[in-house]
């Protein structure tokens, strides 16, 4: 490994690494415009030039490879000279509205001319002026402000797969831009305004709202898909504003999805925030307060056979109150739970045959991919950008079997049926993988899918000592957690023959519209959605902002949500409803607190006591040997900007509706509306 001298500090680096990343492990600070570590080098802004012993002129740090016996200098009198000309020459044309801009406070260029720049302009012209680019409803765009750094051009290529943005024209007319004029397609378009070191690249739904240093700030975790991406919740005076990702290598390194950072404007859209209980009289839903509302369901359960009532957890759903809700129904004596409401057939029997047993970052070691009845683009769009990313580093061969997708990557498509699930190969491949797909467990065949999806895992060298390839890729945040807890029947509950229902953060259609008509429906959740039309009594709950819960992700990874803001109106927290409604029906159950809740979670399931690990479990039997349908997958999304109540509320989801699928049906939307 070579050594090398920085500021005559003596450091030995990996082979490849560059004087700047060098630096930075001594924490030595070398300002710059255009590097990012999860971009390539591209070496134009000039702004980490530092001074090379025995170098005609200085150098730029991003792009020289640490060298044996280098001496390296970043603060010299010739390289403070050099950077206040980079910084002048990019000052020229750019405009001085900061006052106005909402890169104000955070922003590189900002920062880096009051510490490296000149006091005073020498330049006299007339400023260059750049017409703004309508690329969509998500992002703001002042190109004046551009400084061509080309970060947006290379996420777009590199992590996104879309390259929708490109250098125009040469010289001093040169501008970032499309080359023809449309919106930046990508599910992870966001991000570019993250990189953008100036204000050029602005969120469009947050513009104008607030200044940073106005904001408390939240560390969380998001469930709009079941990534458990972590992010950071931005609020102001009770109300969120804007949604940022945080650092995690494990899940989402540094990126989060469209959906996770703008369908925040849904959680104060269409809320619940008093109860509601049905009239006998006008057969409509009147305000109640709780104590009525909990007394109409009391007395509801009361006058019904524990065999006639069912319990539905949704999926939004977050462990703590699934758990709760589980000893409510046990102390009535109620077999009927489940989570899996969307008709998913999965077996929960063995935890290593439902959850993404390699990690998400784990991906990036496989040798080999097979995707079946899935398409991360739309499922988990971080899940797609590590295949993606893993693919661009070592070419990694990707095979598809299932309903054919655009993916920005290129596979081979082997098929539609579960008949060619066994006819899959693979040679020379030391770590397998497959990524097995909501299509499969939506079947009636499920569980003869999911035995031969682990015998094939099998077959083809998955499972190791020091490696388990076989992953499941989940779609939903609650899901894997009511999984884990046994929030599930053992035999398909018939809805219609249900006289009680109980819907926790429950809004699927074939649910609800199974019910009995004169079904008593309790419906205790967030959002004015479906479930709450049909509903009989509304018991108003918190968002993932508003409470501190448990959920787990699709790798099975224990999380937690933070509260952010204060419930809304009257809304309360799952655990805290279900707990009152127990003490009604004089089935008090035995804990007071979140804590004594947790406590009793841990004591049945200790994984829940090991937060933000991801597991390794043990290999074992799951599936049920049976005939395969010859028919082929389809797809489950019809709508990637529109899969929960959360997304369903939000204007700005809507508005991405409205401009990626103009030809789609909104039957859906309108309804939920």
């Amino acid at each position: 490994m070579p050594k090398l001298k920085i500021n005559g500090m003596l450091i030995e680096v990996e082979k490849g690494t560059s004087v700047l990343q060098a630096a930075e492990m001594l924490g030595v600070e070398i300002p710059r415009f255009c590097y990012h570590d999860k971009l390539s080098v591209p070496a134009n802004c000039r702004m980490c030039l530092v001074e090379l012993k025995n170098a005609p002129k200085p150098v730029a740090s991003c792009a020289i490879e640490a060298g044996e016996g280098m001496d390296i200098t970043t603060n010299s009198e010739m390289i403070q000279k050099a950077r206040k000309g980079v910084m002048e020459m990019m000052l020229i044309n750019h405009p001085l509205d900061c006052p106005i801009c909402d890169q104000g406070g955070e922003c590189d260029l900002q920062d880096q001319s009051y510490g490296y720049g000149f006091d005073r302009s020498r330049y006299q012209e007339t400023k260059r002026a750049v017409k703004d680019k309508d690329i969509g409803p998500l992002i703001k765009t002042v190109m004046t402000r551009c400084i061509q750094c080309t970060r947006c051009i290379r996420f777009g290529e590199e992590i996104a797969g879309t390259a929708d943005l490109g250098l125009l024209n040469r010289g001093e007319d040169v501008e970032i831009g499309t080359f023809v004029e449309k919106a930046v397609s990508s599910e992870l378009s966001g991000n570019m305004i993250d990189i953008c070191p100036v204000g050029a690249l602005t969120s469009k739904p947050y513009a104008f709202t607030a200044r940073p240093w106005e904001l408390k700030k939240t560390e969380t975790i998001d469930v709009h898909d079941a990534v458990g991406s972590n992010i950071r919740v931005d609020t102001k005076g009770g109300e969120v504003m804007r949604i940022l990702p945080r650092l995690h290598e494990g899940v989402n390194e540094e990126w989060i999805s469209d959906k996770t950072r703008f369908a925040y404007d849904g959680l104060k859209k269409n809320r619940l925030d008093v109860p509601y209980v049905r009239s006998k009289t006008t057969g409509k839903l009147e305000k109640a307060k709780w104590s009525e509302a909990l007394t109409s369901v009391a007395e509801a359960m009361r006058a019904t056979s524990p065999d006639k009532i069912a319990a539905f957890s949704g999926d939004l759903a977050d462990v703590d109150s699934v758990v709760a809700l589980k000893d409510l129904m046990i102390s009535l004596g109620s077999p009927h739970i489940e989570c899996r409401t969307d008709g998913m057939r999965i077996d929960p029997s063995t935890r290593a045959g439902y959850i993404f047993n390699s990690g998400i970052a784990g991906i990036e070691e496989a040798d080999s991919l097979l995707l079946i009845g899935t398409n991360p683009k739309m499922e988990a769009a971080l899940v797609n950008a590590r295949i993606r990313k893993t693919w661009l580093n070592k070419r990694l061969p990707i095979s598809l079997i299932g309903e054919p997708v655009d993916l920005p990557y290129p596979y081979e498509h082997l098929g539609t049926t579960a008949q060619d699930i066994e006819k899959y190969t693979v040679k020379d491949s030391q770590k397998p993988m497959i990524i097995v797909g909501d299509q499969i467990f939506s079947r009636t065949d499920a569980l003869a899918l999911h035995a031969v999806c682990r015998d094939l895992a099998e077959k083809i060298g998955c499972i190791q000592d020091d490696w388990n390839g076989f992953n499941v890729l989940h779609r939903h945040a609650g899901r894997v957690g009511a999984l884990d807890v046994g929030f599930v029947s053992a035999a398909p509950i018939k809805t219609e023959e249900m006289d009680v229902v109980y819907l926790l953060n429950s809004d699927e259609e074939n649910i609800i519209n199974n019910c009995n008509k004169n079904a008593f429906v309790i419906y205790q959740g967030h959002h004015g959605d479906l479930g709450a039309h049909r509903a009989d009594v509304i018991l108003p709950a918190a968002t993932y902002t508003e409470k501190n819960a448990l959920y787990v992700n699709t790798e099975g990874r224990v999380q937690m949500t933070r509260q952010a803001v204060f419930p809304v109106g009257e809304a309360k927290e799952d655990w805290k409803i279900i707990r009152a409604l127990s003490e009604e029906l004089g089935k008090t159950l035995p804990y007071n607190s979140l804590l004594a809740l947790r406590a009793r979670i841990t004591e049945e399931w200790a994984h829940f006591a090991e937060i933000d690990v991801c597991p390794q479990e043990e290999w074992g039997q799951f599936g049920v040997t049976g005939v395969l349908l010859k028919s082929g997958f389809k797809n489950t999304i019809d709508h990637y900007y529109m899969t929960n109540v959360i997304c369903r509320a939000s204007k700005t989801m809507r508005a991405c509706v409205d401009k990626f699928y103009p030809k789609k049906t909104k039957t859906k939307i309108k309804k939920a509306a």
